[in-house]
């Protein structure tokens, strides 16, 4: 049984209700595909390339076999945050962002909720909105869990759509892995401009290149080296959009391998239920992709940065 902190975030070990899904910034890496689907999360999920409807999301299974949301959700079960970073870490970094009193938090890209909970569980005076294009569905219940139904507000849309037709202001902004719904950093960073109170502070979790990549590594994520940014890159682009880094947690190893290894093992785990012939081939051919593109390519050259950024302009 898995052990409980009290703000909210899982210790490790497997969870009643899972946790997930806060983008995953492996499966949804390329940012030079338009359709915002990489050829490798199509690969793992058993699926072609292309786009899925939001009619098709909302049904796991078709044709006996499952789409990727469902996919990304069962390899997440087992990762508190469904993100390479520590529960104390990540709690180091919400501590950074200091909401106004009775502040309004947005999270773009929120999955189930599970840093946003960590906030409010310890600032009962904010109220929150959550936005992704595919909002786990236990969130309900684990809002519930904690008595934040009634500040939460869950909205199931492209977090890049909404936040262009948003004409709301909000104190603080989250956007942890979910870059590619913006087609870049860039783009992630003027749609929280838009949306942010002048003075506010984001924070923001992004894919870099730790050391240059290889061609293993290029081909295991189906990237060019110009898709991610260095970590120098990343705070340039930070302050050219008028924000100031003022503290940022750089994924260690050990971070990713637990990542990592939770990713592909709860899969495994799921495989050996009651489940069909087919979608216990299909989770397992899903982990041993995902674990070969890992071992044997981008490990130890993609790196995981998270930022508090302070709006200066």
């Amino acid at each position: 049984m898995s052990s409980q902190y009290p703000g909210g975030l899982q210790s490790r070990g497997p969870s009643p209700i899972p946790y997930p899904l806060l983008e995953d910034p492996i499966q949804l890496s390329s940012r030079r595909l338009s359709t915002r689907e990489d050829p490798i999360s199509a690969t793992r999920s058993g699926l072609s390339q292309g786009f899925i409807s939001s009619t098709q999301k909302h049904s796991c299974w078709h044709n006996d076999r499952m789409d990727r949301y469902e996919i990304s959700r069962i390899a997440h079960s087992d990762h508190p945050i469904a993100a390479p970073v520590s529960t104390s870490a990540a709690r180091r970094l919400l501590s950074h962002l200091k909401p106004t009193p009775s502040g309004r938090v947005l999270d773009l890209g929120c999955g189930a909720g599970a840093w946003l909970f960590e906030l409010l569980i310890d600032r009962a005076d904010l109220t929150a909105t959550g936005v992704d294009i595919s909002l786990h569905p236990d969130r309900g219940d684990l809002a519930r869990a904690r008595d934040l139904s009634d500040r939460i507000t869950w909205i199931e849309a492209d977090a890049a759509a909404w936040a262009s037709i948003d004409d709301e202001r909000y104190d603080t902004i989250l956007s942890i892995g979910a870059t590619h719904a913006f087609d870049g950093l860039d783009g992630t960073l003027d749609a929280i401009r838009d949306r942010l109170h002048p003075g506010g502070r984001v924070l923001v979790g992004d894919a870099i290149w730790e050391h240059p990549p290889t061609p293993a590594a290029l081909e295991a994520l189906g990237a060019e080296p110009g898709d991610y940014p260095t970590l120098a890159e990343f705070l340039a682009t930070a302050e050219r959009h008028g924000f100031e880094v003022g503290y940022a947690h750089l994924s260690t190893a050990a971070e990713w391998d637990e990542y990592e290894w939770s990713w592909t093992g709860s899969l495994v785990a799921w495989a050996q239920g009651d489940v069909s012939a087919a979608h216990r081939e299909q989770a397992l051919e899903a982990a041993r992709a995902h674990r070969t593109a890992w071992l044997e390519g981008y490990r130890g050259q993609l790196g995981f940065v998270t930022a508090v950024l302070h709006d200066i302009r």
